[in-house]
């Protein structure tokens, strides 16, 4: 069996993965994503694993039969092109890793320690402790927070901040949420978005990206979350419009938004802007390059599922977390 790894996330964990794999396989790492290397290494692969499928890397990889995407999104994943024996599967485990990245943020924006940290490198102690025209901050404890998406991410999420006394509401495609076995007070489909928006304090986008989802929050409900309100986005950048969430957070429409998925990504040396806007000019925003999820956790989990899926490939069991 001949397996293409064509993921620079799982290069530290190279070893583990090679240890693991059924005897007489052989494998390949690229380090970088070059496609004419792939495609001319996929003519006689059994196996890709990696986030991104070009159709011409599809056409090439006639005998691919497991595409393991190393992560759970497959959007970059020509599956047209496929053969159409070729089985599709992902991987998760970032949840925990992201759910930190929600806690901190929301602890860090809501009470205001980014715009401290900025002022004390000035010399400025911005707190009402010193500046009677400072209000005192609202403590996270208590808060009201908004899910929009209750999967894997916003579950974990929830069950972070729920332990800070939070109260918690959260939106779905079908509004099919046990509203009891999570401790919210309640829960529905995406047309009750504008309620949840106008409720809470804090509001966590962890949506899956589609037709449906593109755009969803716009205008209407970033001014519906307010000034004192907290956006944090770790779903896909498109589910929150580009223009409206940067203007709303200029204006003060907004109070603050933690951004770690973005409207356009660079290429492989690391480099470009993630937006048309100048969001690095806003005091009020922590900006961070898709790297909630982004631990050595995450990925050694994902390496296990990853090395089982090409094993039971082997063996002829069911695969883990295949994609319809």
């Amino acid at each position: 069996m001949k397996v293409v790894v064509a993921d620079r996330n799982l290069l530290p964990h190279r070893d583990a993965v090679e240890a693991g794999m059924p005897d007489g396989t052989v494998v390949s790492w690229h380090e970088r994503f070059d496609e004419d290397e792939l495609v001319a290494d996929l003519a006689e692969a059994d196996v890709h694993v990696g986030g991104r499928v070009t159709e011409a890397m599809a056409q090439a990889g006639r005998g691919l039969r497991l595409v393991q995407v190393a992560g759970a999104g497959v959007d970059n994943v020509a599956r047209a092109a496929l053969p159409p024996t070729t089985l599709l599967a992902n991987t998760f485990h970032h949840e925990d890793s992201i759910a930190e990245y929600v806690l901190a943020s929301a602890v860090l924006l809501r009470r205001g320690f980014l715009t401290q940290d900025r002022a004390l490198r000035q010399g400025v102690w911005s707190t009402s402790v010193y500046d009677d025209t400072l209000p005192q901050p609202s403590a996270t404890a208590g808060a009201r927070v908004g899910l929009v998406g209750f999967g894997h991410i916003g579950q974990r999420s929830w069950s972070l901040l729920r332990t800070l006394g939070c109260l918690g509401a959260a939106v779905t495609g079908r509004g099919a949420v046990d509203v009891a076995a999570h401790g919210l007070e309640w829960a529905g489909d995406t047309t009750e978005l504008p309620r949840l928006m106008a409720e809470s304090d804090i509001v966590v986008v962890s949506a899956p990206l589609s037709a449906a989802t593109t755009g969803m929050i716009g205008a209407d409900e970033l001014r519906a979350l307010g000034p004192a309100g907290v956006l944090i986005n770790v779903g896909r950048g498109p589910l929150v419009q580009e223009r409206p969430l940067h203007d709303a957070l200029a204006t003060g429409e907004l109070g603050a938004a933690a951004i770690d998925v973005w409207y356009s990504y660079p290429g492989p040396d690391g480099r470009g802007e993630p937006s048309a806007l100048p969001f690095g000019s806003l005091p009020n925003v922590l900006m961070t390059p898709h790297s909630s999820g982004i631990t050595r956790r995450t990925f050694e989990g994902r390496c296990r599922d990853i090395v089982a899926n090409i094993r039971h490939l082997a063996d002829g069991t069911p695969l883990i977390n295949l994609v319809g």
